[in-house]
């Protein structure tokens, strides 16, 4: 566990990209405080945040009810307890994907796989990040394929991961994207390692693996 000191720079810090409208830390507050559950992002950013609310975030991260409670924590662990918990937390991971046209790849996101645009950025847009359920994926727009498009394929160099919780979810998930004419670049099977999973290409190539359990 951090020294109480640097717990409140990472309350401040969370204060200030709330402030800045930083849509990364959206997720960490709708993740960590209730009450943001079902928000967006935009009306997470939107909201009134204080600095208490920016050390609530950051004790729920650390296991403690509130900032209080952190603080008491902190007093009565041991030595020992404190070495072992010295760790950063992380919330989240957003892939990113490099894309020839940010509108082209958000229509191909939001009409095809079901995802919802969170932000575009720049004039024109040259970065966005899209969204569906708890997975986020970051936009950006680049000129001329990034890798060999033939290694790409050859050595099935997946850009993203995403997981579902059940074998029914992942073949509901097959079957919508199916119907939605996704390109595949391989269909839904079952690995030795015991899951079930499927790869489908996106308009610049990238392959975006989804799986779940086989059973």
């Amino acid at each position: 566990m951090p020294n109480l000191e640097n717990l409140r720079k990472q309350a401040k810090l969370v204060l200030r990209w709330h402030r800045d409208r930083y849509y990364p830390v959206a997720a960490q507050i709708r993740s960590g405080l209730p009450r943001y559950g079902q928000m967006t992002d935009s009306e997470i950013l939107a909201q009134s945040f204080k600095l208490g609310d920016a050390q609530e975030l950051v004790a729920r991260q650390y296991g403690f009810e509130n900032w209080q409670a952190l603080k008491t924590g902190l007093n009565t662990m041991s030595d020992h307890a404190d070495v072992i918990s010295t760790k950063a937390v992380i919330s989240a991971a957003e892939p990113q994907l490099f894309v020839a046209d940010i509108k082209a790849s958000c229509d191909f996101f939001t009409g095809r796989l079901g995802f919802a645009v969170a932000f575009t950025y720049g004039e024109p847009p040259f970065y966005a990040q899209v969204k569906r359920d708890g997975a986020r994926l970051n936009l950006r727009c680049v000129e001329g394929a990034m890798i060999d498009p033939g290694l790409r394929d050859r050595e099935q160099l997946l850009s993203a991961s995403l997981t579902v919780a059940t074998a029914e979810a992942i073949k509901q998930l097959f079957l919508e994207f199916q119907a939605a004419g996704v390109t595949f670049f391989q269909t839904l099977k079952r690995e030795p390692w015991g899951a079930r999973d499927f790869i489908l290409k996106d308009p610049d190539g990238n392959l975006l693996l989804f799986a779940g359990p086989a059973e």
